[in-house]
C-alpha cells in the first residue's frame, strides 16, 4: 500500500555523533527509513535511543557539537543535510513543522498567545518578496548547497585533524617516547595532507560555484521583472476598478439625487473594499494574520478564540498549551509534521484528546507525520508503520500490524512484554539492565547484554537487517537460517492469540499477515528467511539460545553456548 504513495522524505544510512567531554557519543548509527504522503511513521524506543536526534536532523536543529558522519535526508530531491542554514528557514516551519514534548517550554511566558501564533506569518508578510523568493529558490538552493558541500568537506578534514590531536594528547600523557614521536609525526603528516586536500576541494567546487552564481544572477533579473509585472497588474486593476466605481457612483447620483447620502456611504464602502483587496494582494496585514490565527485556534479546539487570543501561556492548562503549540506548527501549512513525544507531559485523558486532534488534522490536511514516542499504546493508536530503535539503530521496521502481531526482534518482544494489558494474566516482564554507553558502542548486537535470547555471535557481530516480508525487517541473528528456533515470551504470544481470535478484524489480520501456510505467531517461531545481505555471514556452529531463566549473558556464555 505504501509503495503506491508519494514518497516525501527518504532517510539513508544516517549516522550522527556528538563531541562530549568524555569522548565521541554515537547517537544515531546507520538509520534508514521512508515517509510517504498522508501516513504516520512512529519511531519508538527507550530514552537515549536516538529518536529525537533523528527528528532534529530532519528539522536542521542539531546542537553545535553534533557531527553528521554520513548519510542523507532527501526531501523533494534535496539533501537537507547539505542545505545552508540561510535557506533552511524556508523549509523549517513552512514545509516541515514540529511539535515538542513540553508545551510550556516551547512558548514564551511573557508574550501573548496571539502574537506567538501570528509571528511567523507577519515576519513573512510581504507577498512580493515571497513571490521573488519562490521564483529564485531552486537556483538559490543549488548555489547555496554547492557552497555548503564545500564547507562540509573542509569541516570533515578539520574534524579528522581534531580527532588526531586528541589521540596525540593522550599519547603525550601516557605513551612511550617512541609513541610520542610517532604521534607527532602522524599529526604533522596529517596537517600537510589536509592542506593539499583542502586545495583540491576548493578547486573542485570553485568552477561549479561560479557557474551556479551566474545562473542565479540571471534568474534574479527575470524574477525582478515578473514581480514588477505582477505589482503593476495589481495596481492597474485597482485603478481600473476605482475608476469604474467612481463612474457608477456619478451615474447613480445623477439618476437618483435624493438618495445621495446612502449612495455615498455605499460608495465609500466599495472603495474601502477595493483598497483592502489591493493590499491583500501585496502583503499580509495584521488583520489578515489574526483572522488566520483565529481559524487555526478554532481548528485545534480552543474555545472562545477571540478572548484566548489576548491571553498569556500561564493562563492555559497543559492540554490547551499543547493545542497552542500545534496551532503554531500549522500556521504555515506544512506538509510534514514531526511530533516529538507531544503527550508526555499530559495526563491520560488529555493525551487521548491531543492524539485524536492530531489524527483529525492529519486526515483533513493529508499531512505526513513522524511520531516519536516510548509509549506503545500511542503507537498502536497512531501508526501506519513502526520503526523500533535501540542504541541509535533501527532494530525492527514494518507496518503497525506486523510489529504488533508478528514481532521478530527480542527488543520488540521485551517492549511488548512490559506494557499492561487487561486480558493477560501473565506477570509483566521488566527489561533487565540499562542501555549501553554509546561513547563505547558495543561490538555486536547492542541489546545482547540485556537479552535472554542472546547467542555468542550477538556479542561478536552486528546483525544485518533480515527480510521478513516486503514491508517487514528485523536486525536479529534469530532470523538467520542456522539460528535455533526461539519462542517469544508467553505474555506476548497470548496477547497476539487473544487479539487474533477476537472477532472478524482479528481474522482479517491473521489472513493478511500469515495466510494459511505460515505458522501462527502465537507459537513464537520466526520464519526462516535469508538475510538481505548478498554475502551470508558464516556461523560455524549452531549457537544455543540462552536460558530464559537467566538474563545474565556472561553466565550463559561461560556454560558453553556456541
Amino acid at each position: 500500500m505504501a509503495d503506491a504513495k508519494e514518497k516525501i522524505i527518504e532517510v539513508n544510512d544516517l549516522s550522527i555523533s556528538f563531541k562530549t567531554d568524555h569522548g565521541i557519543l554515537h547517537a544515531v548509527r546507520g538509520v534508514s527509513f521512508d515517509l510517504y504522503r498522508g501516513e504516520t511513521l512512529c519511531i519508538v524506543g527507550e530514552s537515549g535511543s536516538g529518536k529525537s536526534v533523528t527528528s532534529k536532523a530532519i528539522m536542521g536543529i542539531l546542537a553545535a557539537n553534533a557531527i553528521v558522519e554520513h548519510g542523507s535526508i532527501i526531501y523533494r530531491g534535496e539533501d537537507l543535510l547539505q542545505v545552508a542554514e540561510e535557506q533552511f528557514h524556508k523549509i523549517r516551519g513552512h514545509k516541515i513543522g514540529m511539535i515538542f514534548q513540553d508545551p510550556l517550554s516551547s512558548l514564551n511566558p511573557i508574550v501573548r498567545i496571539g502574537k506567538q501564533i501570528t509571528e511567523a506569518t507577519l515576519i513573512n508578510n510581504n507577498k512580493l518578496k515571497l513571490m521573488f523568493d519562490d521564483l529564485i529558490s531552486e537556483d538559490l538552493i543549488a548555489y547555496k548547497n554547492c557552497i555548503a558541500r564545500k564547507d562540509i568537506a573542509l569541516k570533515h578534514l578539520d574534524d579528522e585533524l581534531d580527532a588526531l590531536k586528541r589521540e596525540k594528547a593522550e599519547v603525550l600523557k601516557h605513551g612511550t617516547p617512541e609513541q610520542k614521536a610517532e604521534a607527532k609525526k602522524a599529526l604533522a603528516d596529517k596537517k600537510a595532507a589536509n592542506k593539499a586536500a583542502a586545495s583540491e576541494i576548493k578547486a573542485k567546487f570553485s568552477q561549479d560555484i561560479v557557474v551556479l552564481k551566474k545562473k542565479l544572477e540571471e534568474t534574479k533579473k527575470t524574477a525582478v521583472v515578473r514581480v514588477a509585472e505582477y505589482k503593476a497588474s495589481v495596481l492597474a486593476k485597482y485603478s481600473e476598478d476605482v475608476k469604474k466605481e467612481n463612474e457608477a457612483y456619478s451615474a447613480q447620483i445623477s439618476a437618483n439625487p435624493s438618495n445621495k447620502k446612502q449612495l455615498e456611504e455605499a460608495h465609500k464602502a466599495k472603495l474601502a473594499e477595493l483598497e483592502k483587496t489591493k493590499i491583500d494582494s501585496l502583503k499580509i496585514t495584521k488583520a489578515e494574520a489574526k483572522r488566520r490565527a483565529l481559524e487555526i485556534m478554532k481548528e485545534v479546539g480552543i474555545p472562545q478564540p477571540e478572548r484566548r487570543f489576548k491571553q498569556y501561556p500561564f493562563e492555559f492548562s497543559g492540554g490547551m498549551r499543547q493545542r497552542i503549540v500545534i496551532a503554531i506548527a500549522l500556521t504555515e501549512t506544512p506538509e510534514i509534521l514531526i511530533c516529538d513525544e507531544p503527550t508526555t507531559a499530559l495526563d491520560v485523558t488529555i493525551q487521548g484528546q491531543i492524539l485524536e486532534l492530531i489524527k483529525k488534522i492529519q486526515k483533513e490536511r493529508n499531512l505526513s507525520c513522524i511520531f516519536i514516542t516510548h509509549d506503545l499504546g500511542v503507537v498502536a493508536n497512531m501508526a501506519d508503520r513502526v520503526a523500533v530503535m535501540y542504541a541509535g539503530k533501527i532494530v525492527e521496521y514494518g507496518t503497525a500490524e506486523e510489529v504488533f502481531f508478528d514481532p521478530r526482534h527480542p527488543y520488540t518482544w521485551a517492549l511488548l512484554s512490559s506494557i499492561p494489558d487487561v486480558d493477560s494474566k501473565e506477570r509483566l516482564d521488566a527489561i533487565p539492565g540499562t542501555p549501553p554507553n554509546m561513547i563505547f558502542p558495543p561490538r555486536g548486537d547492542a541489546f545482547a547484554a540485556r537479552s535472554r535470547y542472546a547467542m555468542n555471535i550477538d556479542f561478536e557481530r552486528q546483525p544485518p537487517m533480515f527480510k521478513v516480508s516486503d514491508t517487514h525487517y528485523a536486525a536479529t541473528w534469530l532470523l538467520h537460517p542456522k539460528a535455533p528456533k526461539a519462542e517469544m515470551p508467553k505474555i506476548v504470544s497470548e496477547r497476539i492469540r487473544n487479539n487474533l481470535d477476537a472477532g472478524p478484524r482479528g481474522a482479517e489480520i491473521r489472513a493478511r499477515l500469515f495466510g494459511q501456510a505460515e505458522a501462527k505467531p502465537a507459537e513464537g517461531k520466526p520464519a526462516e528467511k535469508k538475510p538481505v545481505e548478498k554475502k551470508e555471514p558464516k556461523i560455524e556452529e549452531t549457537p544455543k539460545p540462552k536460558s530464559p531463566k537467566s538474563p545474565n549473558p556472561t553466565a550463559n556464555k561461560k556454560k558453553g553456548g556456541k
